[in-house]
C-alpha cells in the first residue's frame, strides 16, 4: 500500500459527504425589519457577514414599503420586498382599521414571498415588517431567529419568541422576556466602517475643519434627527460660542434649515453643522464626548468605540425602551443620562462641564468599553449556521 493512501471507511465517507453538501449548498435566507437606521444597519451587517462566509448565498430582505429600508438596502446591494404594514395609532384608535387591513395584506404577501423564495431561515431584526414575515415563516415551517437590540423587548418579539429557534440579544438579563434556553448574548452588529475610527482623529478633525487644540462634542439624534436635542443645542449656542469647545452637529434632514438659521447669529462659532454625516467614522474619531439618543444600535457603536456619552432617550418609542437602554449604562457608570424634558435647560451646560473634566471623560470611556460585544455579526451568523445545517 502506498504511504500517502488513506483508507476511508463507510462511516467517514458519509460524514465527508455531509460536510461537502454543507459547504456547497446555496443557502437562502430572509432578513426582515427596518424603519430606522438602528434596525437597518445591523440587518445589513448580518447579511454581509453571512455572504462573507457563503458567497453564493441568496439573501432577500423584507421591509415596510414606505420606510427607509426600501432605499438603504438596495444601496447596500441586496433585493428587498416591501410590505404595506404600519404601526398602530395609539392616539387615534379609529385609524387602526386601516392598519389592520394593511396587516392582513402584509401577511398574505409575506406568505407568498416565503413560498416563492423558499428560505432556509428567516431572521427578524425589529421594525414593522418583521412581525408578519417571521410569523408566516414559522407557519410555513421555516426556522426563525430573532435579533433583539434593546434592553426591553417589544410586544412583537415576545410573541415571535415562542416559535423562534434562537434569540440573539445585546443585554444581560433578557430571561425576563424570553425563554432562557433560546437566548444567546451576541451584542448588536455595527457598521463596518467604524472598526478603525479610533485611529483617525487627525484626519477626522481636518475633514470637519476643526482644531486639534480644542475639545470636540459630537451631537447626533439618530438617522432622522431629534427635535429636543436640536432645540437644546440652539438654545445653548451663546454658551457654546464662549466655551472654547467645538461641535459637530448632525441635525437630521427635518431640522437642518432651522439650525443653519440659528447659526447665522454666531458667524465665528466653531460648529460644523449638517443634516447628515456621511463619514460617521470620522465623526466618532473626532469626538471627545457624544450627545446621542439611546437607540440600541447607537449604544452598541459607542461601547465598541469607548466613547464618553450623554444619552437623551426619546420618549416617543414603544415601551419607552430607550430609557431602559440608557439606564442599563447609567447603572454601571458608563454613561450620563439627561431626560428629554430636562434637556433644553441642562444639556449644553452639562456637556460643556463634562468635556472639560478629563477624569470623568476617562472614567466614562473605560466603563462603557467594558460593555462592548465584539464581532456581533459573525456570532449571529454562527447561530444561523447551527440552525440551518
Amino acid at each position: 500500500m502506498l504511504p500517502f493512501m488513506v483508507i476511508i471507511t463507510e462511516e467517514k465517507y458519509v460524514v465527508l459527504q455531509k460536510i461537502i453538501k454543507y459547504i456547497m449548498k446555496k443557502y437562502k435566507i430572509i432578513i426582515s425589519g427596518g424603519g430606522t437606521g438602528g434596525h437597518i444597519f445591523p440587518a445589513i451587517s448580518i447579511a454581509n457577514a453571512f455572504r462573507e462566509r457563503f458567497p453564493e448565498a441568496d439573501i432577500l430582505f423584507v421591509g415596510a414599503e414606505d420606510r427607509m429600508e426600501m432605499e438603504k438596502v438596495p444601496a447596500a446591494g441586496y433585493p428587498i420586498v416591501g410590505l404595506p404594514v404600519s404601526g398602530f395609532d395609539r392616539a387615534h384608535l379609529l385609524n387602526n382599521f386601516k392598519v389592520l387591513m394593511r396587516l392582513f395584506r402584509s401577511l398574505r404577501l409575506a406568505r407568498q414571498t416565503i413560498k416563492e423564495f423558499k428560505p432556509d431561515i428567516a431572521i427578524g431584526v425589529g421594525g414593522f415588517a418583521s412581525g408578519p414575515t417571521l410569523w408566516m415563516a414559522a407557519q410555513e415551517g421555516v426556522p426563525t431567529l430573532l435579533q433583539e437590540q434593546n434592553s426591553y423587548a417589544g410586544v412583537t418579539n415576545k410573541l415571535l419568541a415562542k416559535k423562534a429557534k434562537k434569540i440573539c440579544v445585546a443585554y444581560e438579563g433578557m430571561e425576563r422576556f424570553f425563554p432562557a434556553d433560546k437566548i444567546v448574548l451576541t451584542g448588536n452588529p455595527v457598521r463596518g466602517d467604524l472598526a478603525l475610527a479610533s485611529n483617525k482623529k487627525e484626519e477626522a478633525l481636518h475633514y470637519f475643519g476643526l482644531s486639534a487644540n480644542k475639545k470636540t462634542i459630537l451631537v447626533v439624534g439618530g438617522s432622522l434627527g431629534a427635535r429636543t436635542i436640536n432645540q437644546s443645542i440652539q438654545k445653548g449656542l451663546q454658551e457654546i460660542a464662549g466655551s472654547g469647545v467645538q461641535f459637530i452637529w448632525q441635525t437630521g434632514k427635518y431640522y437642518q434649515e432651522d439650525a443653519q438659521k440659528a447659526l447665522l447669529d454666531y458667524p465665528n462659532i466653531p460648529v460644523w453643522c449638517s443634516g447628515f454625516i456621511s463619514r460617521m467614522d470620522y465623526a466618532y474619531a473626532a469626538a471627545d464626548l457624544v450627545i446621542s439618543r439611546a437607540g440600541a444600535s447607537s449604544i452598541s457603536e459607542l461601547c465598541l468605540l469607548g466613547k464618553a456619552v450623554i444619552l437623551v432617550p426619546s420618549p416617543n418609542v414603544a415601551e419607552d425602551h430607550q430609557t431602559q437602554n440608557a439606564l442599563a449604562l447609567v447603572r454601571k457608570n458608563a454613561a450620563i443620562m439627561v431626560t428629554d424634558k430636562d434637556a433644553p435647560g441642562q444639556l449644553v451646560h452639562q456637556a460643556l462641564e463634562i468635556v472639560k473634566d478629563e477624569s470623568q471623560l476617562k472614567q466614562l470611556s473605560e466603563n462603557i468599553s467594558t460593555l462592548a460585544q465584539q464581532n456581533s455579526a459573525a456570532r449571529i451568523v454562527d447561530e444561523i449556521c447551527r440552525i440551518i445545517k
